[in-house]
């Protein structure tokens, strides 16, 4: 019985030792970039000795500054080869966020990419010890037979990841192995995940849904088919040109595609399955999705990171003209996984999950106010309603918005504007525009120009929290109780055009 992630992976080496398990972007033809199962853990041992030899003690947590390449896999599994819990960083994040993670979380030792950790700029790792390796030298590594024989632990700590917050700073979320197998079989079996499979890799390591991309592949033998960056923006030429079997995304990738012309239909392709998750998917993207891949099913996955990736799903008929019609346009998000629980409270429509999949709490237990109800359950923050037999996701309580699927804290965004000496105040919304949400701060104080702002913004905050517009007000609105109208705000941003937005 497997008990770890890294057991995962073991396991399947021993049993395809020469099958691909990566596939980096090559000039060639497909497989010209292919990594075995067999060395990608005989990498991963080496560069555990060598976090090992470098720290020289128990090594708890292991922050991962690397993208998508060699060096990202290798330290992943060196980390959980150690047992110790991954902490990933964003090689584009300011170098002030990286350094209150790892502070946060404790880090022991940074894994770093090369070239991101020269990028990074000072202090970005708060002072601690910092292994840079590049793709070549994990390839050629040997390791030396050092370690002691892994021992999994299923309660341990797998990963702990940092999302936005509303108090201003990131909020750490730690998930165990025993709470991510179960997501984890159910997937590989659901997608028919195995041998020959090729699978799509669009996420980053900070973002929790790739740890679908790494461990469905690698549970099941298949190939993870690591995109060029050209190949990220351009999903058709992706999937056809390197013979993808599997596509997970978030959404918005569909509506983005559309709007650069990159979403070309008729062409050749092998996808079986396609796979959304992240934000919520509309009944166009799906549409528009459909006409590249019409063989392919669409399944539509739903679930906050605190429930361990995705907690509940639905597939759209293989007919479009059974596709059903909802209430607010969005694909359902359909039925919660087999072995958890679910309830939706009666005045407000929260949907609450309860089971295996649910993390313990927050990495700071300050976090956990009202996130968790006496008998067990997560209180999720969506609002979801039943149509025709299936939950249908409605929006948040909350503020909080989806961009490109990451979660983000409108308070969060509008603490670092407010610590601008330009701006007085500041209200940060979400606003979707053909099947894309935008940011767009609303602040009063010295009209600035968008850029400079943009430039601010970026020394403390990672890209997909800084505002894409900016409209600059004599005040803000406020309703009958003195708080801030945020509906009177969206009139405002709706009724001015983009050319006068900032």
């Amino acid at each position: 019985m497997t008990r770890s992630l890294y057991e995962v992976v073991a396991a399947t080496a021993k049993r395809l030792p020469d099958a691909v398990a990566v596939e980096l972007p090559s000039a060639g033809p497909p497989g010209g970039g292919a990594v075995s199962y067999r060395e990608l853990l005989r990498g991963a041992e080496a560069v555990a000795e060598r976090i090992a030899a470098a720290h020289g003690g128990p090594v708890g947590r292991v922050g991962l500054l690397a993208a998508r390449g060699l060096v990202a896999y290798t330290g992943y599994l060196a980390a959980l080869r150690l047992g110790a819990a991954v902490v990933p960083l964003g090689p584009d994040y300011p170098a002030a966020r990286n350094a209150g993670i790892c502070e946060a979380a404790d880090v022991d030792v940074v894994v770093a990419e090369a070239a991101a950790a020269r990028r990074g700029g000072d202090g970005w790792a708060g002072g601690r010890l910092v292994l840079a390796l590049d793709d070549e030298e994990v390839r050629a590594a040997e390791p030396e037979g050092l370690l002691a024989p892994y021992e999994a632990d299923p309660d341990a700590l797998a990963y702990l990841l940092f999302t936005s917050g509303t108090t201003g700073r990131p909020k750490g979320i730690p998930i165990r192995h025993r709470q991510v197998l179960p997501f984890l079989a159910h997937n590989s079996a659901r997608f028919g995940v195995g041998p020959g499979c090729r699978m799509s890799h669009t996420f980053e390591l900070t973002f929790d849904l790739s740890v679908y991309d790494l461990f469905v592949t690698w549970g099941g033998g298949a190939a993870l088919v690591v995109p060029s960056r050209s190949e990220l923006f351009a999903p058709v030429d992706y999937l056809t040109g390197r013979e993808l079997t599997h596509w997970f995304s978030v959404p918005s990738a569909v509506s983005v595609s559309a709007g650069f012309e990159q979403l070309t239909a008729g062409r050749p392709s092998a996808l079986r399955h396609s796979v959304f998750c992240g934000e919520q998917l509309t009944l166009d993207q799906a549409r528009a999705w459909h006409a590249v891949a019409p063989a392919a099913s669409i399944d539509n996955l739903y679930g906050p990171t605190e429930l361990t990736i995705a907690c509940a799903e639905f597939r759209l008929p293989a007919d479009p003209e059974r596709w059903p019609v909802t209430s607010n346009g969005t694909v359902p998000i359909g039925r919660v996984y087999e072995g958890l629980e679910h309830r939706v409270a009666e005045e407000t429509g929260e949907l609450w999950v309860r089971g295996p999949q649910r993390f313990d709490g927050y990495l700071d237990p300050r976090d956990d106010e009202g996130r968790f109800t006496d008998d067990g359950w997560f209180r999720t923050g969506d609002r979801v309603r039943t149509e025709d037999g299936h939950l249908v996701h409605r929006g948040r309580l909350d503020d909080q918005v989806k961009i490109r699927g990451y979660r983000v804290e409108p308070s969060e965004v509008e603490a670092a504007l407010r610590r601008l000496d330009a701006v007085t105040e500041a209200v940060v919304l979400g606003v979707a525009r053909d099947g894309v949400t935008d940011l767009v701060a609303c602040y009063t104080g010295r009209e600035t120009g968008r850029m400079e702002l943009v430039r601010a913004l970026r020394g403390t905050l990672p890209i997909h929290l800084v505002p894409r517009r900016f409209a600059h007000l004599d005040s803000l609105p406020l309703g009958a109780n003195g708080k801030v109208d945020r509906g009177a705000l969206r009139r405002i941003v709706s009724e001015v055009n983009d050319g006068a937005l900032a």
